[in-house]
C-alpha cells in the first residue's frame, strides 16, 4: 500500500475537486522539485446576493474581513464605528457604502443578514450577543471571545437564536498555503495526522498600537488573542473534536514599562485526534521583512507538511510557502495562485444555513481551548 502512495496522491490531486498541486510535476521526480501549486477556479457573481454590514474597526483585519465576504458575493451597505477617525478611513476605502449614524441602525436594518466586526476584542462577544438577538450572523475577528463568562452567554444565545457565530482565524481560512495543507492532509498525503507546531511570532511595533493593546483585560491575554489562530489549525488538522490543555504559561519577559503586559506564552495540548504544541511571542526583530515568521508544521505517519506562512527566511521576501516530505520525496509549493474559500463558504452559509466555513462548535471549542490555557498560563 505504501508503494502506491505517491500515484494515490497525484491521481487525488489531478481529479479530485479542491486539489490540483502535482498535476505540474511529472512521473519521474527527484527530491526537492519546486513547482507552483495550482490553483480551483471558484465561482463568482455579477451580482450580489447578500447585503452585509461593518460595526468596530479597531484591528486591520476588518479590510480583510471585508473583502472575503465581498469575493463570497456579498454587498457591505453600511458601517458604523464610535471612533471618527476609523469611520473616516474605512469610508475612504468603502465609498459605495453608507456610514450608519449608530449600532443600532444597522441592527434594525432588515435587509443586513451579517454583521462583521474588528472591534476591540473586549467588546467583539457582547456585540455578537446584540447582533443574534437582531436575527443577524455575525462574523468577528479573533479573539471573538475574551472571557469564560463571555463565551458561555455566547453559547447559550447562539443555541436560543440559531444564528450562526463565526470568528475569523485567518492563519487558516485566509492563508494560501494553509489551505493547499488541508487539501493534502484531507486527501492523505501524509498518512494520519500526529501533532501539529503552531508558531505565531509578532512585531511588537509600539508607536502604532493603541492604549487597549496593552490592557490584558481588553485584549484577553496573549494566549487568548495571538494562539488562537494556533489551536484553531490543530483541532483542524488533527481532527479532533474534543481537547484539553496539558501545560500552559505567560510571561511578561522584556516589557517592564507595560505592566501586566504579555510578550511570551506557550501551550500543550491534547486532543482525541492528536497533540499540539503552541508558541507565541512579540519578539519579531526589526531586520525581519514582515511582522512575523510565522511557521505551522504537521507532523503524519507517513511523513510532514511545513507552512511558512509569511515569508521563507532567507530565500524569499514573499509568504505562502508549503514544504511536504514523505517516503519518496521532498517538495517545495508556492501556493500564491491559490484562491480562498473562505468568504463564499461563509455566505454560502448564511444564505442556506449551512456550515460548511466552519462547525459552530469547532469555533467554540478553539477559543475554550485558548481561555482555559490562558487562564492556566497566569498561573504558572
Amino acid at each position: 500500500m505504501k508503494n502506491n502512495r505517491r500515484n494515490f496522491i497525484k491521481n487525488v490531486a489531478l481529479n479530485s475537486a479542491g486539489l490540483g498541486l502535482l498535476g505540474a510535476i511529472p512521473n519521474s521526480v527527484t527530491a526537492h522539485k519546486s513547482i507552483i501549486a495550482k490553483p480551483d477556479l471558484i465561482k463568482t457573481w455579477d451580482k450580489p446576493r447578500l447585503k452585509f454590514a461593518v460595526i468596530g474597526m479597531n484591528h486591520g483585519h476588518i479590510y480583510s474581513m471585508t473583502e472575503a465576504i465581498k469575493r463570497g458575493g456579498g454587498e457591505l451597505v453600511s458601517y458604523y464605528a464610535k471612533e471618527a477617525e476609523l469611520n473616516a478611513a474605512f469610508g475612504k476605502r468603502h465609498p459605495t457604502a453608507k456610514q450608519a449614524k449608530s449600532e443600532l441602525e444597522i441592527l434594525e436594518n432588515k435587509d443586513i443578514k451579517l454583521v462583521l466586526s474588528a472591534g476591540i476584542p473586549c467588546e467583539r462577544a457582547p456585540l455578537g450577543i446584540r447582533v443574534m438577538k437582531a436575527g443577524k450572523d455575525y462574523m468577528s475577528d479573533k479573539p471573538g471571545i475574551t472571557t469564560l463568562k463571555q463565551l458561555a452567554q455566547v453559547r447559550k444565545v447562539q443555541k436560543e437564536t440559531g444564528q450562526i457565530y463565526t470568528i475569523v482565524y485567518s492563519e487558516r481560512l485566509e492563508n494560501r498555503a494553509t489551505v493547499k495543507a488541508s487539501e493534502l492532509v484531507k486527501a492523505g498525503a501524509i498518512g494520519k495526522v500526529v501533532q501539529t507546531i503552531g508558531l505565531g511570532p509578532h512585531k511588537m511595533r509600539p508607536e502604532t498600537r493603541p492604549d487597549w493593546f496593552y490592557d490584558m483585560k481588553q485584549v484577553g491575554g496573549i494566549i487568548t488573542d495571538i494562539a488562537s489562530h494556533q489551536f484553531d489549525q490543530f483541532l483542524h488538522f488533527t481532527n479532533s473534536t474534543e481537547a484539553k490543555v496539558l501545560a500552559a504559561q505567560v510571561k511578561n519577559v522584556n516589557h517592564p514599562q507595560y505592566p501586566g503586559f504579555e510578550d511570551f506564552g506557550d501551550a500543550m495540548v491534547q486532543g482525541n485526534g492528536g497533540s499540539g504544541y503552541v508558541r507565541i511571542d512579540w519578539f519579531s526583530p526589526d531586520g525581519l521583512n514582515t511582522w512575523g515568521d510565522g511557521r505551522l508544521t504537521i507532523l503524519g505517519t507517513e511523513g510532514f507538511i511545513e507552512i511558512r506562512k509569511n515569508i521563507d527566511i532567507a530565500r524569499h521576501d514573499s509568504g505562502n510557502h508549503l514544504y511536504m516530505a514523505d517516503g519518496k520525496e521532498t517538495i517545495h509549493m508556492d501556493c500564491k495562485d491559490i484562491e480562498l474559500p473562505f468568504g463564499p463558504q461563509m455566505v454560502d452559509d448564511v444564505l442556506n444555513r449551512t456550515n460548511t466555513a466552519m462547525s459552530q462548535e469547532h469555533c467554540f471549542l478553539t477559543m475554550e481551548l485558548a481561555l482555559k490555557a490562558q487562564k492556566l498560563g497566569l498561573k504558572s
